[in-house]
C-alpha cells in the first residue's frame, strides 16, 4: 500500500503544505560544480585528446583516436533498415507527426514601409549549427532524439551534430534509426559533460555548436549550465511531472496508470492529482493499491508517490484550476466533461492535455507537439522547446531621408538627455 499524501484545500495550511511539496532541490553538489568545472578547462584547452581521455575513463571505451568515436551515416541507416519493422514505422510516423505540428511553428521574415519611406521589419534565421544531447546505454530515448532534432530541421538549422555515450561499446539501435529519421548530419560516441564541452568550445573533430539540446545527467545538466553564454542552451530541466485534474467520472485505473506513467521516470518526479470528489479520490487510491503489483518500475513509482505524489481535494472545479495555476506543470491532464472550456482558465503549464482519451505518454511520443517541456514551475515564464528555440531574429531599419531628419531630431533630443553627444551628433548630421 502507497503511502501518498493527501491534501484538502479547506486546512489552513493548505498551501503552505502545497508549496513544501513541490519544493525540490536540484542543485548540483561541490563535487560535482569541481568535476565539471575541470572537465570543462580540460576539453577547452585539449580538445580531441581530453575528450578520448574522459570518454575512455567514464565510458569504460579503449579508442585510439576520435575517428573511432565517430558514428558515420551509413550506420544510422543501416540500423533504421535492422530494428523491426513495426519500431520502423512506429518511428516514422512519429517523426512525420511531430513535423506536421511543428511546421506550422516556423516563423517568417516580416517589414512594413512607413509614410516618408522608412522600411521597419524583423529577420528570421536560423542558427548554423545545434548541438543534441542523447542519453545512452541502458537509457534508450529515440523519442528524445525526434523532439530535439525535428524542430531544428524545420527551422532550417544546417547542420546538427549529435552526442550519445556509449558505455562499453554499446549502441542503441533504436536511438540510431531515430537519428536516421530526424536527419542528424554527424554522431559522436561521446557523452557526460566532456560532450556537452566538445560541443560548446569545438575540438578538432567536433565542431562548436550555437546552441545544445537534450536531455542528461546531472554531470551533463551542469556543464550546460556552465557553458550557456558561450552557446546557447534549451533548459536545464528537473524531474518529469503530471498534475491530473478530475470530475471524477473518469475510470479510477486510467488515472492510477496516468500517475504511473510520470512516476516511473525516476524517485523524483511528481505525480499529483486534484478533485472536488473525495470518494473519487479514494478509488484511486485503490487503484493505485491494486495496479502498482503489476508494474515492471514498481519500486521507483512507489517512491515518488510516496515521497513527491499527492491526492488533492478541493472545493470545486474553479479551484482546481486555481491550483494548477500555482503548481504550473510540465504535463496536465484535464479530465473532465468539457476541457475546451476549461483549457482557456490554465495559465501556466508546459502542454495540457484535454479530455478523458488523451494520455499524458501521447505526447511523449507521437501525439506532435515537443515533449521537451519547461518544469519546477517554470512553465510560469517559460515553453516547449519548438522551431522557434532555433530560429533568430534580427531587427531590421532602414530610414529614408526624411524618415533620417525627422527621427534624428527626437534621438538627438534623447541622447542629449542621456549626456551622450556623439549619439546627438552622429543623428543630427542626416538632419535636413
Amino acid at each position: 500500500m502507497v503511502d501518498i499524501t493527501r491534501l484538502d484545500s479547506s486546512t489552513d495550511d493548505f498551501w503552505p503544505s502545497l508549496e513544501g511539496l513541490l519544493a525540490w532541490e536540484g542543485v548540483s553538489d561541490d563535487a560535482v560544480n569541481t568535476t565539471v568545472r575541470e572537465i570543462l578547462a580540460r576539453v577547452r584547452a585539449d580538445g580531441d585528446a581530453a575528450v578520448l581521455e574522459y570518454t575512455n575513463r567514464f565510458d569504460r571505451m579503449s579508442a585510439k583516436s576520435m575517428a573511432e568515436l565517430i558514428i558515420p551515416k551509413e550506420r544510422l541507416s543501416k540500423a533504421l533498415t535492422a530494428i523491426p519493422t513495426e519500431q520502423r514505422e512506429a518511428l516514422e510516423l512519429s517523426a512525420a507527426r511531430v513535423r506536421s505540428y511543428h511546421e506550422h511553428q516556423k516563423q517568417e521574415s516580416w517589414s512594413y514601409t512607413e509614410a516618408d519611406g522608412t522600411l521597419l521589419g524583423q529577420q528570421v534565421t536560423a542558427l548554423e549549427r545545434a548541438g543534441l544531447y542523447v542519453p545512452g546505454g541502458k537509457a534508450a530515448y529515440p523519442s528524445s532524439v525526434l523532439m530535439n532534432a525535428i524542430p531544428a530541421k524545420v527551422a532550417g538549422v544546417a547542420e546538427l551534430i549529435m552526442v550519445v555515450p556509449t558505455p562499453d561499446g554499446e549502441l542503441n539501435e533504436l536511438v540510431l534509426a531515430a537519428a536516421a529519421v530526424s536527419g542528424v548530419d554527424r554522431v559522436f560516441a561521446i557523452g557526460g559533460a566532456q560532450a556537452v564541452a566538445a560541443l560548446a568550445y569545438g575540438t578538432e573533430s567536433v565542431p562548436q555548436v550555437d546552441k545544445i539540446v537534450g536531455p542528461g545527467n546531472i554531470y551533463v545538466a551542469t556543464a550546460k549550465g556552465m557553458v550557456f553564454g558561450t552557446v546557447g542552451i534549451d533548459m536545464i530541466a528537473g524531474p518529469s511531472e503530471i498534475l491530473v485534474i478530475c470530475d471524477g467520472k473518469t475510470d479510477p485505473e486510467w488515472i492510477a496508470m496516468d500517475l504511473f506513467s510520470q512516476a516511473e521516470h525516476d524517485e523524483d518526479a511528481q505525480s499529483i492529482l486534484v478533485s472536488p470528489d473525495g470518494a473519487f479520490l479514494d478509488k484511486v487510491a485503490v487503484a493505485i493499491d491494486k495496479l502498482l503489483p503489476t508494474m515492471e518500475r514498481n519500486e521507483i513509482i512507489t517512491t515518488s508517490l510516496r515521497d513527491r505524489g499527492a491526492l488533492i481535494k478541493v472545493d470545486s472545479m474553479e479551484q482546481a484550476v486555481e491550483v494548477a495555476n500555482f503548481i504550473a506543470p510540465e504535463h496536465l491532464e484535464l479530465s473532465v466533461d468539457d476541457p475546451l472550456e476549461m483549457a482557456p482558465q490554465i495559465k501556466h503549464a508546459g502542454a495540457i492535455f484535454m479530455g478523458r482519451y488523451t494520455a499524458e505518454a501521447l505526447g511523449d511520443y507521437c501525439a506532435g507537439p515537443n515533449h521537451v517541456l519547461p518544469t519546477s514551475r517554470t512553465a510560469r515564464f517559460s515553453s516547449p522547446l519548438g522551431v522557434y528555440d532555433f530560429q533568430k531574429r534580427s531587427s531590421l531599419i532602414m530610414c529614408s531621408a526624411d524618415g533620417a531628419s525627422e527621427l534624428g531630431r527626437t534621438a538627438s533630443c534623447l541622447a542629449r538627455g542621456e549626456g551622450l553627444t556623439a549619439h546627438a551628433r552622429s543623428a543630427e548630421f542626416r538632419i535636413k
